[in-house]
């Protein structure tokens, strides 16, 4: 089999692209002139119609698990099942085969242009789960509300925290939402209600659950990365005022539960392969259940921009990596799993606002502005402590390989003025 950097395309993608051959990664589309939504993987600027592909006979002929509008059934199929979709659509789609690129009319009948379609959500998420497991994160955040030397809470270096998100408003790159409602209090002042004044991008990536695990049977770390389908970005947007006022004590929920942007295409961990890394070293080490694996992250580039209304392009005002995650994705599905807890093929898993050491890495306004007392300045003299109406914020990410590059597109959303 050819490595990775030597894999080529019958498609030219340029060096720079996040979708050559050596990423292919997955997603659903509809065609404007047909709402019916398939599954697909991206190369290049194009996309292939797995739906299409496998009625054709291209792919296993075997078996079949994209006949639906989903990438679940594939998402539960397992490691075996992934691989060998994977090393057949890398063969069809190789400058040496001509299965695929001397047919014309399969070309016309499985080849799109992204340009020309609609990308959906990837999955029916049952389940949606965020963590917090930047630890520079989480010490930004405790130093400005409970001063440095209580800076992480007691439990944190123990184990990582999250909260039970909201499934039914995770949305697609490019859909755009009202700013939201809610309870606000300031000053020791009686409540009011209205439209949170301090909304706030989160940087995050998330993972996609594999096959799922049976009630009562806790998924051991050593096997956690056989339950991951892979990546995705993800902005989980924050209502910082709503989330003061109502987070003690039971934690986030109005403040969290209006929006989460992602973006549309999952990038497996084999295409991610390459860019495996060390995580942090961990101190007091994890008890047993959430130690055992060594190379456990992965060197992705992460960025974040905002373009206003009237600016001519995005402004970045973050630049951070996965790999500064304290607490692995690993880590974090067999913690999810100890009690018992059943996971199901499509839920998502966020990883909470990935944070590096430098201000310039800092993945919320919250702390690139910290806590509002610093704002940013941006083009055209305009400048944000959090974000406005009409305000465009775009994460993006990507591993950078030896002439290719393994991206993820992009995870985009438009703030709307509140209704």
């Amino acid at each position: 089999m050819q490595t990775s950097e030597r894999l080529r395309s019958f498609i030219e993608v340029p060096q720079d692209h996040d979708f050559p051959i050596q990423n292919l990664p997955y997603g659903v589309f509809c065609r404007p002139d047909n709402r019916q939504f398939r599954p697909c993987v991206a190369i290049g600027d194009f996309l292939v119609d797995l739906s299409a592909l496998e009625e054709n006979g291209f792919l296993l002929p075997e078996r079949r698990y994209f006949s639906s509008e989903s990438l679940n059934a594939f998402m539960s199929a397992g490691q075996s099942a992934w691989r060998a979709v994977r090393a057949r659509l890398q063969e069809l789609l190789s400058v040496d085969c001509p299965d695929l690129r001397d047919n014309p009319d399969l070309r016309n009948a499985v080849l799109h242009e992204q340009k020309r379609i609609q990308m959906a959500l990837p999955a029916h998420i049952g389940d949606y789960t965020d963590f917090y497991c930047s630890r520079n994160h989480a010490e930004n955040v405790g130093t400005m509300f409970r001063g440095k030397e209580n800076a992480l809470m007691p439990n944190w270096l123990h184990l990582p925290v999250g909260y039970h998100g909201r499934a039914s408003s995770i949305l697609v790159s490019g859909t755009e939402f009202h700013r939201p409602f809610g309870q606000l209090q300031s000053d020791d002042a009686p409540p009011t209600q209205g439209p949170t004044r301090l909304l706030d991008f989160e940087l995050e990536m998330g993972f996609f659950v594999g096959p799922g695990n049976e009630l009562g049977d806790p998924v051991p770390i050593s096997d956690a990365e056989e339950h991951i389908f892979g990546l995705v970005l993800v902005n989980d947007w924050s209502a910082r005022d709503i989330q003061k006022w109502e987070y003690v004590p039971l934690g986030p929920f109005l403040g969290k539960s209006f929006a989460t942007t992602i973006s549309p295409w999952i990038v497996t961990l084999d295409a991610l392969e390459p860019f495996r890394c060390d995580g942090p070293d961990q101190s007091p080490p994890p008890l047993p259940y959430l130690n055992g694996q060594i190379a456990n992250t992965f060197d992705i580039e992460l960025e974040v921009a905002i373009q206003g209304s009237s600016m001519d392009a995005p402004f970045t005002v973050c630049r951070s990596n996965f790999r500064n995650l304290y607490w692995s994705m690993s880590q974090q599905l067999a913690h999810h799993t100890v009690n018992g807890c059943n996971l199901r093929s499509g839920d998502l898993i966020a990883s909470g606002t990935i944070s590096g050491p430098d201000p310039s890495s800092y993945g919320s306004m919250l702390e690139l502005s910290w806590r509002g007392t610093k704002p940013l300045t941006l083009t055209h003299g305009e400048s944000r402590s959090f974000i406005n109406d009409n305000d465009t914020v775009v994460v993006k990410g990507w591993a950078q390989g030896q002439g290719y590059r393994v991206g993820f597109g992009e995870a985009s959303g438009k703030v709307l003025a509140s209704v």
